[in-house]
């Protein structure tokens, strides 16, 4: 095979690995005002899990750090965008930059702490972090308690008001396509090349002089942004948050939904997070599964074994097997 022959299929598979997360975009952008209230809300929720998986596939997928305290940036992208927004609402322009910002500050302190550990060490850490930022929402009233708080109005700026179910939809897909094309663009990097390689082999990278510590912090804080943003999306979404977000188990959910789309592929975090959701939904859905519905936890879990047990490589790797272009 020539090498112009060999450059042309790999711009061509590079071409295919954006052409159907593009087509999707357009897609569902076009189909928004088709659907009724309850399919928007539920893809509007799809979407913004999406974005949660998409940024913690920069942690696991692309450098190789599992963490289980994710959901804490997730949170508190949602508690300051509520309580940023006070009574008369905010600016959208303001309380976006202030959810992602404080997200990303949090993942700065945490990360620069838990880095310094590794293997199940670094996960525990995460996990503590994580569990110390619920106990604070929970515990005190800053958070409204067990309760929550409410937003009384969505931010808004000009005539892009989040009160419109349209315009917010639309407002969580342009974020969506942003988040994912920003992650294309940070794996096809030096950045993400670096990355890649720390997930590989670490002590290799440090031997060549890569400063490998402050890569991973790097990626930490990008992820914990990108999660905020998620956060920021949520509320303004429900108009209402509380501490479970930052629970243990959402961070477990958000871990999940990228392996069994399968780890170190963009499509396959948002595979991940759209198959989980369904399957939640479905399983606890009366209608669907009748008395099984109250145990849908059971029924979600021995589900995604099995999913795990037949692909191993989650469900991209099925996708890969059915399409002649490699996934993203």
């Amino acid at each position: 095979m020539t090498q112009a022959t060999t450059s042309m299929r790999t711009t061509s598979m590079r071409l295919g690995a954006f052409a159907v997360p593009v087509a999707c975009a357009i897609a569902i952008g076009v189909l928004g005002p088709l659907m009724g209230n309850y399919v928007s809300d539920f893809v509007v929720k799809v979407m913004i899990l999406s974005i949660f998986a998409l940024s913690l596939e920069l942690l696991v997928g692309m450098t190789g750090l599992v963490s289980l305290g994710h959901a804490a940036f997730y949170g508190i992208g949602a508690y300051v965008t509520v309580l940023a927004s006070g009574n008369e609402g905010g600016n959208l322009a303001l309380l976006l930059p202030a959810a992602m910002g404080a997200a990303a500050l949090y993942a700065l302190f945490v990360g620069a702490l838990s880095l310094r550990t590794r293997g199940v060490y670094f996960i525990m850490v995460t996990l503590a972090f994580a569990q110390m930022a619920f106990f604070v929402f929970h515990d005190t009233k800053v958070g409204g308690g067990s309760d929550g708080i409410y937003m009384y109005v969505r931010p808004a700026i000009g005539k892009l008001d989040l009160e419109n179910r349209m315009v917010l939809f639309y407002v969580v897909l342009a974020s969506l396509v942003f988040t994912y094309g920003l992650l294309a663009l940070v794996r096809r990097s030096r950045f993400g090349a670096a990355l890649a390689g720390i997930r590989v082999n670490e002590q290799r990278m440090r031997a060549a002089g890569f400063p490998v510590y402050g890569y991973k912090l790097a990626a930490f804080v990008l992820a914990g942004a990108l999660a905020g943003l998620a956060g920021f999306l949520l509320a303004s979404r429900d108009g209402v948050v509380n501490p479970e977000l930052m629970a243990w188990h959402n961070s477990g959910e958000v871990l999940l939904m990228v392996i069994l789309g399968g780890l170190g592929h963009l499509r396959g975090a948002v595979i991940g997070a759209i198959a989980f959701t369904l399957l939640k939904e479905i399983f606890s859905t009366h209608a669907v599964m009748g008395p099984l519905a109250d145990h849908w936890q059971l029924t979600l879990g021995i589900a995604i074994i099995v999913f795990v047990a037949l692909l191993p490589k989650g469900l991209i790797g099925l996708v890969k097997r059915l399409s002649p272009k490699e996934a993203a």
